[in-house]
Order: C-alpha cells, then structure tokens, then sequence
C-alpha cells in the first residue's frame, strides 16, 4: 500500500509543478484525481473545483464543463472556498514568477 501512495504523491506533485507553470491540463489532471478519488488521491470536491476552476481559466472547456457539474454538488459556502484558494493559487503562481 505505501507504494500507491508514493506514486501517487509523486503524480500530484508533477502534475502541480506544470500546473505551477500554467498547464490547463495539469490543472484538469488535478481536477479530475480530486473529484474522482484516483490513484489513491482522497475525494475533495473544494481542491476539484479549485482545479476545474484553474483550468477553466487556462481555456479547458472540459474544465468549465466539470467545474459546473461538480459544483451542483457542493454547498454556496464551499464553492466560495474553492475560489478562494484558486485566486491564492494564481497569487502564488504570480509572485514565483515575478
């Protein structure tokens, strides 16, 4: 079992340092192993929507598609904490780059 989780925290951390670097895919990946459970990834819908979110920004369509569809599951509270933490994200992303 340690194993699966290794590989996937070494999936989650490759997949955020392209996200890092502005990959909408990556930040789709990211999405879907949240809302998905994949790879031993835990269920989070807050870290799916922030991912969704990101990607729909980078100009995924699938993005946009899958941030609404999960969102429809999710409280008026917890989406507002997911965009929260996606503007802290590009914050972040912005200041490394800077």
């Amino acid at each position: 079992m340690g194993n699966s989780i290794k590989s996937a925290q070494f999936l989650a951390d490759s997949r955020m340092a392209r996200a890092a670097g502005g990959s909408a895919e990556a930040c789709f990946d990211l999405g879907v192993a949240f809302s998905c459970g994949t790879g031993d990834m835990p269920i989070d819908l807050i870290e799916a929507h922030k991912w969704f979110n990101l990607a729909a920004l980078g100009g995924s369509e699938e993005g946009q598609a899958m941030r609404a569809e999960i969102a429809e599951e999710m409280t008026a509270r917890e989406i507002a904490e997911a965009q929260r933490q996606a503007r802290a994200w590009i914050a972040l992303t912005q200041a490394r780059a800077a």
